[in-house]
């Protein structure tokens, strides 16, 4: 017989457990992968503005 754990029940171990060094880290390279996202929009915008209307201009 085999017994498990239902569809709609969390199973009762905790799974992996960060230190506080861990969860630091982490927490240190989610803020440096968004504060390179935010810079790279910005560069993309600053770029599209500089080059100005011209960017709309299709060719036939």
């Amino acid at each position: 017989m085999i017994v498990g754990v239902a569809m709609n029940e969390q199973p009762k171990d905790e799974g992996i457990v960060l230190t506080e060094a861990q969860k630091r880290a982490r927490r240190s390279r989610s803020i440096a992968i968004a504060l390179s996202l935010a810079a790279l929009v910005i560069l993309f915008y600053l770029v599209t503005l500089a080059k100005g209307p011209i960017v709309l201009v299709r060719p036939l």
